[in-house]
């Protein structure tokens, strides 16, 4: 059982009649039982035999969310191969990287624009078979229903299923579950190696704290491509529960509620849009307003008692459930419902947020973790949290303050390295087995980890002033306007801000000052609008020292997608690629306060 292939037969054995996959086909759920996922998992492992496959070959994923990902990630490590994902958004350049890198033998890609892109690189070398799990007809390419045939041929079949079995008894907990590649969100992605052991390990510790059963089920929507999604998916396939699978993000409100998931892990954005919405709908109306910040106040009142395991004051108790009625209700309403387990991570969670959701009855379990440490670091379970932290450190795990306050992680979850590149691997883990995480924090008098900032994102100013951006960046999203904010200043005299707002808020400010327009170039670069957005700045940012001042901002236009290559896979700001594409506005926005600053 310290192996995910071993994993799913043994789930197989006790549930195998349970839904294991649901995908929403126009009007229509399409499910798969935990028995179907088995013999399609064997059919294709049988195939990757037929075809060549050796144990320890990569084979990489190239797809959005859906059930043949799963099939083909546990029917890679069935036959002992190594499953590579890759970004569904990636692009050529991107895919040439990683297959190169990882010597892959295979792609398995999702349908016509995967496709395309892998037939636009130059140069795979080592690609001898590329699959698509839609019908296309490109060549070059096989369909996975002609590639399962390979495996049930019935003058091969028996042979290659024992094969199969055979594999399967020499697997070992030290193979590699997956090689990874990090979204980058500084420098080239590198390869990180997890094994079998670090996925069941933190599987195993989840258990100590979370409880999950086969009646649960999952809406998987961050891209399983990611750590992870495709950790938490482990997870929940292996409590026998069923995943609902997103295809596109942009689903995810819609499929929410009418999924209704009682399982979902998600980045802090959707958190925060949901909050943000549910503001900016009662911010006009001073009516609204009061109903909704009275109903907060109930909720989070009566849900304090409750986490301590207290009844609430009768004064409070009383009042619930004409706020549920009125107000909480809604917004559990547009999660999906009541949540067995709702976690976050990452990048950092606003304590608002945590409280708005709590206040709602649904309790938010935010945790720390990065892809080397598959990824979980620490997290906050319902018998063990505090808001505003991380958590405290994962069972078996072990956490340290290094130099500059970095953040180091030991645990069973490490990753083996980085592939096909030492020098990388002696950076990130020390001789003792101390993974540097990359970012700065403490632990508190009790425990909890409470993170700081992105080591490698501090700007230092000309004067030598130290700044971290993400807790400003913080206090600005929290006004709906702001949809991205970009804090600029290293080695520069002073910060400035590049901004992307929200183009419905801003039609609201546009309509209540009467102000017309044609475009939404128009709209941003009105002056009332633009003086409007830096009175919210300077308001949002009056209590910070001096050199935490923003002196300018400018208002971007272009959205921030992973398509446009602006956001990670995890909805995180690149923000040295937010730099070079805008540097020409930058560097005027500081040529001119120099200028200014002349006269």
């Amino acid at each position: 059982m310290q192996h995910l292939a071993h994993m799913l037969r043994s789930v197989v054995e006790q549930h195998g009649s349970r839904p294991a996959t649901r995908i929403r086909k126009g009007d229509e759920w399409v499910v798969q039982t935990y028995a179907e996922l088995d013999a399609a998992v064997q059919r294709t492992a049988r195939a990757l035999i037929a075809v060549g496959i050796e144990s320890g070959d990569r084979v990489a994923v190239f797809a959005h969310n859906c059930p043949e990902w799963t099939q083909i990630d546990f029917a890679c490590m069935s036959v002992g191969a190594v499953p590579v994902p890759i970004y569904a958004t990636s692009t050529p350049a991107q895919i040439q990287h990683i297959v190169n890198d990882a010597s892959c033998r295979g792609i398995f890609l999702g349908g016509h624009s995967e496709a395309e892109r892998c037939l636009q690189v130059d140069d795979m070398p080592t690609v001898r078979k590329i699959v698509s799990f839609d019908d296309i007809e490109l060549d070059g390419i096989t369909t996975l229903a002609d590639f399962d045939a390979t495996g049930d041929d019935p003058s091969r079949r028996d042979e290659l299923q024992a094969d199969l079995e055979e594999r399967m008894r020499t697997v070992s907990p030290d193979d590699l579950c997956a090689i990874i590649y990090t979204s980058g969100t500084t420098g080239a992605p590198k390869g990180v190696m997890l094994q079998h052991k670090a996925l069941m390990a933190l599987t195993a510790s989840l258990d100590v704290s979370l409880t999950a059963t086969p009646e649960d089920h999952s809406l998987c929507f961050l891209p399983l491509s990611h750590a992870f999604e495709r950790a938490f998916s482990m997870f929940t396939l292996s409590h026998g529960c069923m995943i609902t699978y997103v295809p596109n993000a942009k689903q995810v409100a819609d499929l929410l509620v009418l999924a209704k998931p009682t399982l979902l892990a998600s980045v802090p954005k959707l958190y925060e849009t949901v909050y943000s919405t549910a503001r900016a709908k009662v911010a006009d109306d001073p009516t609204r307003k009061k109903i909704f910040d009275w109903a907060l106040r109930v909720g989070g009142q009566c849900q304090r008692a409750y986490r301590k395991g207290k009844r609430p004051h009768l004064y409070w108790r009383a009042q619930l459930p004409l706020a549920d009625r009125l107000v909480l209700s809604s917004i559990r309403q547009a999660m999906g419902g009541n949540k067995a387990i709702l976690a976050c991570g990452g990048a950092p969670l606003r304590i608002e947020v945590e409280e708005f959701f709590s206040a709602a009855g649904l309790h938010l379990l935010n945790g720390f973790g990065l892809t080397e440490a598959a990824p979980l670091v620490s997290f906050n379970a319902p018998g063990n949290f505090k808001f505003g932290t991380c958590g405290p450190v994962m069972p078996g795990g072990e956490l340290s303050i290094g130099e500059g306050g970095e953040i180091l992680y030991r645990g069973p979850t490490v990753m083996k390295g980085y592939w096909n590149n030492p020098e990388a691997t002696a950076e990130a883990i020390t001789p003792d087995g101390w993974l540097r995480t990359g970012d700065g924090g403490y632990v508190d008098k009790d425990g909890y980890l409470v993170i700081n900032d992105r080591l490698k994102d501090i700007i230092v100013t000309l004067n030598g002033k130290n700044i971290s951006p993400q807790p400003i960046e913080g206090l600005l999203l929290a006004d709906p306007l702001f949809e991205y904010a970009v804090l600029l200043g290293d080695n520069r005299p002073c910060l400035t801000l590049l901004v992307k707002p929200s183009l419905p808020g801003l039609a609201e400010i546009a309509e209540k000052r009467g102000i017309a327009y044609t475009s939404p170039a128009e709209l941003m670069n009105n002056s009332e609008i633009a003086e409007e957005m830096r009175q919210r700045v300077v308001a949002l940012t009056e209590k910070l020292p001096s050199h935490e001042q923003i002196r300018d901002l400018r208002v971007l236009l272009e959205d921030f997608t992973m398509d446009n290559g602006l956001l990670t896979p995890t909805m995180k700001v690149k923000r040295r690629e937010v730099e070079k594409r805008f540097a020409e506005v930058i560097d005027d926005m500081y040529a001119k306060m120099a200028e200014r600053r002349k006269h």
